[in-house]
């Protein structure tokens, strides 16, 4: 079974065609005519090292911004937003790609320091309400907790305990979305907390 040639031995394959009638018209025309053999292997040495040489140089052409181009993607997918794509010339069509995703990298960026401002928020209202919150993870573990729910939890490391350890498995079980609410006595595992 052979294996499928890559895209830039592809390339360097249309290039080498496409100037093969060219070095074929040149050599036969240059052995149709009485030359002095060190003429024939110099210029023969030239055809061909040009024939070669510019098929490799336009290889290398596809080939290098195909792959700054997977680098580019590759840190985009790694969340480093800050590598761009230079030299991006909208009227040409690899420039268009590089400013696509030259563009898709801010608005990610946009995106991820929209959601680090909007957690930094979160926390800072989970941190100063006075109303317990518990978040539980879709395996029932304690996923997020603010300061007054973990005043009311057993132990100092509440996170990733599950409900059932924490004595709050049955706040899970029943409708979504719904709030209950606790009388106003401190729970058990409260001490001496002084109520609202």
């Amino acid at each position: 079974m052979s294996r499928r040639r890559s895209h830039q031995d592809r390339v360097f394959l249309l290039a080498l065609g496409c100037g093969l009638p060219a070095v074929v018209a040149a050599l036969g025309q240059l052995f149709a005519t009485p030359h002095p053999p060190k003429v024939l292997c110099t210029v023969t040495l030239l055809v061909l090292g040009g024939w070669l040489g510019l098929a490799a140089v336009a290889r290398e052409q596809v080939l290098r911004p195909l792959q700054t181009l997977a680098n580019l993607l590759g840190a985009l997918r790694e969340g480093d937003f800050s590598v761009r794509g230079r030299r991006a010339d909208p009227d040409d069509a690899l420039g268009a790609v590089v400013l696509e995703v030259n563009s898709l990298a801010d608005t990610l960026r946009r995106q991820r320091l929209g959601a680090l401002e909007a957690s930094a928020l979160l926390d800072k209202v989970m941190a100063e309400i006075d109303v317990a919150v518990f978040a539980f993870d879709s395996e029932g573990r304690l996923a997020l907790v603010n300061p007054a729910g973990a005043r009311l939890l057993p132990g100092s490391a509440p996170l990733g305990r599950t409900a059932a350890e924490l004595g709050l498995a049955e706040l899970l079980t029943g409708p979504a979305p719904r709030r209950i609410e606790q009388p106003r006595e401190p729970w058990p595992q409260q001490r001496n907390r002084p109520g609202p």
